[in-house]
């Protein structure tokens, strides 16, 4: 009886850590959440006016949402009909820069919905399920979603950087990995400039 009770109490004390580790993001809450999270931290704090509880909360549940999300394999198919779509879409930049940040926005929509993560209509909630897994690359979807919206003649130069920046999400998606480093941003470099 007394052995069953211990057992018990460590299966509770066991499962208490991992919930706490996977929705409070680890010894010292917060700083886990930042380690996870690194500047996707930063920005939920700041549009929280610095209320880390808040912020913490937030992230806490994204955790809790997307944390379990099963990422389906792509096949070799799909994974070179992508890679031959950004390339289409780099060269596009040159001619046309706010079509291509569209493009780009369209495309990694898509791949993030044939990984497995939300693919509705809430740009907010795709973008936060893939904080969860690819927290250090969602800024730059962040910022070609918001140039393509950009009413306001988003500059060339910002639409390239957005563009490279978004690049980090395309082949962390891509491989399910890092994001590897030798990609040929060429294209873009040669169309510098500001509209």
């Amino acid at each position: 009886m007394t052995t069953a009770i211990i057992v018990i109490a460590v299966a509770l004390v066991a499962a208490a850590a991992v919930y706490f580790f996977l929705v409070r993001g680890g010894a010292g809450g917060g700083r886990g959440l930042r380690s996870r999270f690194g500047p996707e931290y930063d920005r939920v704090v700041a549009r929280h006016n610095g209320d880390t509880k808040a912020a913490e909360d937030e992230l806490g549940e994204r955790v809790r949402l997307h944390g379990d999300l099963e990422k389906r394999p792509l096949t070799e198919a799909a994974r070179a009909e992508y890679t031959a779509r950004w390339a289409r879409t780099q060269e596009q930049f040159v001619e046309s820069p706010q079509q291509a940040v569209a493009e780009a926005d369209a495309l990694l929509a898509d791949l993030a919905r044939d990984r497995g993560f939300p693919g509705g209509e809430s740009f907010e909630e795709r973008a936060d399920a893939l904080s969860v897994h690819h927290a250090r690359h969602v800024e730059g979807y962040r910022r070609v979603h918001s140039a393509r919206d950009d009413g306001t003649g988003t500059g060339t130069e910002e639409m390239r950087e957005a563009f490279l920046e978004a690049r980090g999400l395309f082949d962390a998606l891509l491989a399910d990995g890092p994001a590897p480093r030798d990609h040929d941003d060429r294209q873009l470099t040669k169309g510098r400039g500001t509209s």
